[in-house]
């Protein structure tokens, strides 16, 4: 109601049609933000202003009729087109909102002039080209200041979260607009609206778009009386009348408004941008953390079940192999033990797969090469699984070819652990006939190369088997898991070391008529020749002082009994704590210590010796843990052991070990 007796009492023409009428655009904007209630209120109070306005102006009751009826039909299409703009949010956010705004319901302002010029025309036989102007020209205008500024001032959301003002500095900012305004336009010798833009501009960069919408309020205000009440000029060019300088004061206010809240918008899309790529950063390092909370949970959970599944595995090995080789037993006694340790060493082999993929996935797996011969390495692994195949009958032939002096850079652990895997799965796979392994070093470029090829009479693959064969968890088909057992995970861990060494793998099989599996690996240079190391003397071991430190009972039974069995002396100790007192009081040539203990650990036990000084702190002392982990063997040489034996201990590698390290 104020902006319509403001509009129609000071900007009113010769024709009685106001000079600048925003009324139908702010009435929108209350349609868009009301519910349905208080909508009808609002159209109800628009249309009681009209008739009570332009009655009072002494217009002819058909102007006002004509008035009434289209200024209310605008203010509902306007709002029906600002909700399709805005798709139905009812708010500017964005340049492109506003502008497609003030573009689309320009044509309703042009539609509802075309009508009403007609229709005053007719009835009251006014000018068609002089109403039609003057509508148009106060209705667009006032529709591209009042709608977008109306709907920004009725958004509550908080436009520039990065650019909170307190009130001082709004008290602050609105006044230098007021003050800018006042020296622009309320002077006598000229035109100095150039004066608002910097005013208007500091607004919209320090307030957002609210501040820009509240300058051209000010700025109209002040400047809309000044031109009406000839209190301001155009600058001295004559026969300017008080409607044409307020037509031009739309123009630039027009333009000063849509400049400054084009400049809020992007400047608050600017800051939405740094806030969600803020936000976006913070959801990214939250997720970093959970997910590297989750790795070391993985990787927590992977050691200790490593730890608690080797442990008892220890013993199930180990005793069965020492009752099988010491004790008198019957055939089938002899066969129900063999029975045991081979379940216990697929345990081992089930275990260690999935470690070994776990690692894999995590992209924590490191090769560690080494001058080896391959050739070599395969006579050797050819050698562990001979044994399962005399048991079954089957014959196990081995063709080498090339020079087993030679030395490559390899990591041996890995191309064992994959030749291994191919062994094992043939004499697996095979009932009867043959097993035969095939390895040799060629020259290629850059080097040499090794290839591998492994055929076994077995049960064969399809096609369709052979496509799956080296996906994870993966068999030919159901029923081998229940045959012949295993996860799976042999031929994608195979695949995935090979894949780290530059190598490859395939195979070549048919239904019932056994599989080829190949391998080939870039070997690099040759290694120059170190010097050999002196092979373990056997006899040398008689009698040594081994101390034997673990807190599981059956641990340090089982050690006792295998190292007894080759003549040592052994002395044992249940803790750290126990196993440093025994040191500091007794001599022995190796301590073989348990890692995780109860009191005192075997690496803080291991630092302890070490500090002691003189020549037992120098004694060798191996690690023989069930944590096996690559890290874990890491965090053991670090502590000052010497060498690692995994559980389950296998009497070769103890004995090995113990051997190795030995004084001459």
């Amino acid at each position: 109601m104020v902006v319509f007796a403001f509009c129609d009492a000071l900007t009113r023409d010769a024709q009685g049609m106001p000079a600048l009428w925003p009324v139908n655009a702010i009435g929108a904007a209350g349609l868009l933000h009301l519910t349905p209630i208080r909508r009808l209120w609002l159209l109800a109070v628009c249309v009681a202003t009209q008739v009570v306005g332009h009655a009072l102006a002494g217009d002819p009751w058909g102007l006002v009729a004509i008035y009434t009826l289209l200024d209310t039909t605008e203010s509902v299409l306007l709002a029906l087109i600002a909700a399709r703009a805005t798709r139905g949010r009812a708010r500017i956010r964005g340049v492109r909102e506003a502008l497609l705004l003030i573009a689309t319901a320009a044509p309703v302002s042009a539609m509802m002039a075309s009508i009403g010029a007609v229709l005053t025309t007719f009835a009251l036989g006014r000018d068609f080209g002089t109403v039609f102007v003057g509508w148009l020209f106060c209705n667009v205008l006032g529709m591209a200041i009042a709608l977008p500024a109306t709907l920004v001032l009725l958004d509550d959301y908080k436009w520039a979260r990065s650019r909170q003002a307190g009130p001082w500095v709004k008290a602050v900012v609105y006044g230098l607009v007021a003050a800018a305004t006042l020296a622009a336009f309320a002077r006598v010798a000229g035109w100095m609206a150039f004066l608002v833009f910097p005013a208007a501009m500091l607004a919209a960069f320090r307030l957002g778009p609210k501040g820009a919408a509240w300058s051209v309020v000010i700025v109209a205000a002040l400047a809309m009386p000044l031109f009406a009440l000839g209190e301001s000029t155009t600058g001295g060019a004559s026969g300017w009348t008080a409607i044409d300088q307020i037509r031009l004061g739309q123009v630039f206010i027009t333009l000063m408004f849509l400049t400054t809240l084009t400049s809020a918008l992007s400047i608050y899309r600017e800051d939405r941008l740094k806030e969600l790529m803020a936000r976006r950063n913070r959801h990214l390092a939250a997720a970093r953390e959970r997910a590297q909370a989750a790795n070391k949970a993985k990787s927590e959970f992977l050691a200790t079940m490593s730890h608690e599944l080797r442990t008892p595995l220890n013993s199930v090995l180990g005793f069965a192999n020492v009752i099988g080789e010491t004790e008198q037993l019957s055939a089938e006694g002899r066969r129900r033990v063999a029975l045991i340790a081979a379940s216990g060493r697929s345990l081992v082999t089930l275990v260690d797969d999935l470690l070994a993929f776990a690692r894999l996935e995590a992209g924590r797996f490191e090769l560690a090469p080494q001058p080896v011969n391959p050739l070599t390495l395969v006579r050797e692994t050819a050698g562990i699984v001979a044994a399962d195949a005399e048991r079954k009958g089957l014959e196990l032939t081995l063709a080498l070819a090339g020079d087993e002096r030679a030395k490559f850079l390899l990591d041996p652990n890995r191309l064992r652990q994959v030749v291994l895997n191919l062994l094992n799965n043939a004499v697996k796979f095979t009932s009867k006939g043959a097993v035969q392994v095939t390895a040799e070093i060629t020259e290629a470029a850059g080097g040499h190369a090794f290839r591998l090829d492994v055929r076994d009479s077995g049960i064969g693959m399809s096609a369709a088997e052979m496509e799956r064969i080296f996906e994870r968890f993966s068999q030919a088909d159901g029923s081998i898991g229940r045959r012949f057992g295993g996860t799976g995970l042999g031929l994608a861990i195979s695949r995935s070391l090979l894949d780290l060494m530059g190598g490859e793998i395939g195979v070549e099989s048919a239904p019932g008529e056994g599989a080829r599996f190949w391998v080939t690996l870039p070997l690099g240079p040759l290694q120059a020749a170190s010097p050999e190391l002196a092979a373990p003397d056997a006899t040398r071991s008689a009698g040594a002082r081994v101390l034997v430190v673990d807190d599981h009972p059956m641990n340090r039974e089982l050690c006792k009994l295998l190292l007894e069995l080759e003549g040592h002396q052994v002395a044992m100790a249940e803790d750290g704590e126990e196993a440093v007192q025994m040191a500091t009081e007794h001599d022995f040539d190796v301590i073989l210590m348990d890692v995780r203990m109860p009191k005192m650990d075997g690496l803080a036990a291991t630092r302890a010796i070490r500090a002691l000084g003189g020549p037992r702190a120098q004694t060798p002392i191996i690690a023989v843990t069930a944590e096996a982990l690559p890290e874990q063997v890491s965090r053991c040489r670090e502590a000052g052991m010497v060498d690692h034996v995994a559980k389950p201990i296998a009497q070769s590698q103890l004995s090995e070990a113990v051997h190795r390290w030995l004084p001459h």
